[in-house]
């Protein structure tokens, strides 16, 4: 759900329900790291209620729009870290694998 300003697009607040720290922060994390934000917090009404808010403010550029392009590279960089964790886990397994065949042949 968007909370903002009619008049100015540049200023938004989104309540993402059934989610936490972890989305929020991630969140704020990629968006704080875009030039055309200018603000960008979150917080949680209460602890018992499954909901964030997540505030952005934009040097010009309407807020969803900033926020749909946050959340896009959110998601680039977790499909990367995937890769790069799967790769790796790859090639324990090979290493492994190895380690196991050479100290059975002696």
């Amino acid at each position: 759900m968007e909370l903002g300003s009619l008049q100015d697009p540049s200023k938004a607040t989104f309540s993402f329900v059934d989610e936490d720290h972890t989305l929020a922060n991630a969140v704020r994390f990629s968006l704080n790291q875009d030039p055309r934000v200018s603000f960008c917090g979150y917080s949680i009404p209460h602890p018992s209620d499954a909901r964030v808010n997540i505030r952005v403010q934009t040097t010009g550029d309407p807020a969803r729009e900033v926020l749909k392009d946050g959340c896009q590279n959110l998601m680039l960089m977790c499909q990367h870290v995937r890769s790069i964790f799967d790769k790796a886990v790859d090639d324990c397994r090979k290493n492994n694998h190895m380690e196991m065949e050479t100290s059975i042949d002696d």
